[in-house]
């Protein structure tokens, strides 16, 4: 359940963000000492497994078909390890053990069977403190994985591999218990901080390791979870990543009869609402800043546990706004980015919106490209992989390498004010932002309503200057373009499962859902509308979905430009669509 916005930037980054040779060299010396201390033989208490693992994905391990992160290797017979040792970035991935939800969703004879080998080879190989999976982070997501699905790893297994699981086990929370505070804040500490709480409630002779940690965990929920529920990240599936390991930890430290930290519960009916305004019409989680949309179920699962109804309440949610109406929802990224260490998976996306119909998103950000390699990651984060307006081939977030060896966003954004209004026939959202003003003098503002009934959303993207002292800005940008104009292009990502047609001449593009809904796309103010090909990029798959873009491009002569566009529901589509065609 814990997937791929875990496995970014693994073992690079210490607590200030920076890179640090001497954090990895204490993990390996604590994992090294933790291998000589007395092992835990028996469970105090074990939680049940909660995880949502992918039935198809449990097969195809089964048949030794294994993908890391954009590497197929196909080893039939051959250990998890002998695969993942052929790809460098499969750390996270395999050492995390987040496969054994998938082999528990198979759960027959041969999945157990080949889970405990798996195991018990990773013991063998790595459980004396070598290899790349002792950071705080992986040895946390790891032991909730091993404690979690206990009984699955045990049945039927030899005495030997019993005692094998139950020392090794043991040493990684002695670890985790030296190394827990060298996690990075964020998702990685708070993988690392459930881990320890897991482990230490679970495993003879551990218990007394876990205050600390509850300790530890309890201030993060104050400092890390903000006052509306969100994260520096800024990264929705991150954040319910961090809400199902709350639910977690609270259901164990109940099991447990320990008390629950009023914070971390207080800190979990802030993150609920957030996640229900930043989720689409059909459930998914809105794509921003390294995010996806979650495993199907995962969303509503969290809710649940969290057992609280409350929903979001009008205004921004994590800078995100949200308009939704009939069956129509718009999400739209109206804040400042991350910075700082929660930058680097931050995207170059301000402004940006996706729009999704019932159960079919239609328009899409490209989304995160980590799991397909470095130079797709860094193409998923630039401006033009997002549905929103580009000026001369420039992101409106500059994205450099640092000292630190990190990528991380520059000449971002730093005003991005923003107002929901409630419309005669609808709801507005209007939001600018300044990250070409440097550069061109230019101001973005961007107003998006959706009427009513959900069946038209419009739009008006304006480039325009704010001040005098922008217009030698201008001035110089437009001198350097030899008096042809900046250049500017409007991107409106699709749905890979959208089809799209030029139609009425060339003046408007119908976009037609596999569901037979038609929405028709129209514009004016720009030079030039054409289809384009797109990407969609989408962990769990082995390379990226080839899908389409409506580009509309022109050049700004003047102080102001204005663009103007709509997408409204073709006449013969019903208002409530029936939609039950399976993906």
């Amino acid at each position: 359940m814990l997937n791929s916005t875990g496995e970014r930037q693994q073992n690079v980054v210490d607590t200030t963000g920076t890179y640090s040779g001497r954090a990895r060299l204490l993990n390996r010396l604590h994992a090294r000492l933790a291998a000589r201390r007395r092992a835990a033989t028996a469970f105090v208490s074990q939680p049940e497994p909660k995880m949502i693992g992918h039935f198809a994905r449990g097969r195809q391990l089964l048949a030794g078909n294994f993908l890391f992160r954009g590497h197929l290797i196909e080893a039939p017979g051959a250990s998890i390890w002998d695969a993942a040792e052929r790809v460098d970035t499969a750390t996270a991935a395999s050492h995390g053990f987040t496969w054994l939800d998938d082999l528990a969703a198979v759960g027959d004879v041969r999945a157990r069977s080949t889970a405990q080998a798996w195991t018990q080879d990773w013991i063998a190989r790595y459980g004396d403190g070598r290899g790349a999976g002792w950071t705080p982070d992986i040895t946390g997501r790891r032991l909730i994985r091993w404690i979690a699905h206990g009984f699955f790893l045990l049945r039927g297994a030899e005495q030997t591999a019993s005692d094998a699981y139950f020392r090794s086990a043991a040493q990684q929370t002695v670890f985790l218990s030296h190394r827990w505070k060298a996690a990075r804040p964020g998702l990685h500490r708070f993988e690392a901080l459930a881990g320890m709480i897991y482990a230490g409630l679970s495993l003879e002779g551990m218990e007394g390791r876990v205050d600390g940690a509850i300790a530890m965990l309890t201030r993060d929920c104050k400092g890390q979870i903000g006052p509306d529920g969100g994260i520096p990240s800024r990264n929705p599936e991150e954040l319910l990543e961090i809400l199902t390991l709350l639910t977690w930890v609270e259901a164990a430290l109940r099991g447990a009869d320990r008390p629950v930290p009023e914070a971390l519960t207080a800190a979990m009916h802030r993150i609920a609402p957030t996640l229900r305004a930043l989720r689409h019409a059909d459930g998914g989680l809105a794509r921003f800043h390294g995010g996806g949309r979650g495993l199907d179920g995962w969303l509503d699962q969290a809710l649940t546990a969290v057992g609280t109804l409350t929903q979001p309440d009008e205004g921004l949610h994590m800078g995100y706004g949200r308009l939704s109406a009939g069956r129509t929802t718009v999400v739209v990224d109206a804040d400042v980015p991350p910075v700082g260490p929660a930058a680097v998976d931050a995207h170059a996306s301000t402004l940006a919106l996706e729009i999704t119909s019932g159960r079919r998103p239609l328009i899409v950000n490209c989304g995160p490209g980590a799991s397909f390699g470095p130079e797709w990651r860094r193409a998923g984060r630039a401006t033009p992989s997002h549905s929103t307006l580009m000026i001369d081939g420039l992101s409106s977030s500059r994205i450099r390498q640092g000292g630190d060896g990190v990528e991380i966003l520059v000449d971002h954004p730093r005003d991005v004010p923003s107002e929901l209004t409630p419309l005669t026939d609808g709801q507005r959202l209007a939001a600018a932002h300044d990250g070409y003003r440097g550069s061109h003098g230019l101001t973005h503002v961007r107003t998006v309503d959706v009427t009513s009934d959900g069946r038209a959303v419009v739009g008006e993207d304006l480039l325009t200057i704010l001040a005098p002292k922008d217009e030698p800005v201008f001035d110089r940008a437009l001198g350097a373009g030899a008096q042809q104009g900046i250049p500017w292009s409007l991107r409106f990502h699709l749905h890979p499962e959208v089809e799209a047609v030029v139609d009425l001449g060339g003046a408007a593009i119908s976009l037609t859902q596999k569901s037979g809904e038609i929405w028709v796309f129209r514009q004016e103010g720009a030079g030039k509308m054409t289809l384009e090909p797109s990407v969609y990029l989408e962990n769990g798959r082995l390379r990226p979905r080839a899908t389409q873009q409506v580009v509309l491009s022109g050049r700004s002569l003047s102080y102001a430009t204005r663009i103007r566009w709509s997408l409204t529901k073709a006449q013969d589509t019903p208002t409530a669509l029936r939609d039950l065609h399976e993906d």
